[in-house]
């Protein structure tokens, strides 16, 4: 069977356990990101008292490996991860919207003043979408499952063209 074809099962049955379990999902995301942000914070301050002489960088790494261990117990104790992370990404996303459609606005570029109205509005939508996807963390699990089985899908059909195309060579 070919890779791509299994991964497509796996996303798709993936997507199904999201979408059927939001809850029990979100909360296996969190326990996921939690132990791997763990994990890298251990590693992060092995790495910086390791290095013999205390530079900078082994001072950051044990920064850093301290502030993951925080985030790393946050998100498997009190933070659900999955919609904070998918909030961020969605403010990061918005900022970028709006602050390219003000200046596609204001500016002479080659954008045209619709298309730069347009960009500001997607940008507006992004931070009520960050908003709601940080207060209903079932709603994101749900959107991820419905990612994850549009992903499945288009891996298994890609291997299924492949094979017809090797045939119709052959």
């Amino acid at each position: 069977m070919d890779l791509e074809k299994i991964f497509g099962i796996l996303f798709i049955i993936l997507g199904l356990i999201f979408i059927i379990f939001p809850v029990f999902s979100a909360e296996s995301v969190s326990i996921i990101v939690g132990l791997s942000l763990l994990f890298f914070g251990f590693a992060c301050i092995v790495n910086g008292f390791s290095i013999r002489n205390m530079s900078t960088f082994s001072k950051i790494n044990i920064v850093v490996g301290i502030i993951a261990i925080i985030f790393g117990i946050l998100f498997i104790f009190a933070i659900n991860a999955l919609p904070f992370l998918v909030g961020f990404q969605f403010y990061i996303i918005a900022f970028i919207l709006i602050f390219c459609g003000i200046v596609g606005i204001i500016s002479k570029s080659t954008l045209s003043k619709t298309t730069s109205l347009l960009i500001l509005v997607m940008g507006i939508i992004a931070i009520v979408l960050a908003a709601y996807s940080i207060t209903e963390p079932i709603y994101a699990a749900i959107l991820i499952g419905l990612c994850l089985i549009i992903q499945g899908v288009r891996f298994y059909l890609d291997s299924e063209q492949k094979v017809k195309q090797i045939e119709y060579r052959n």
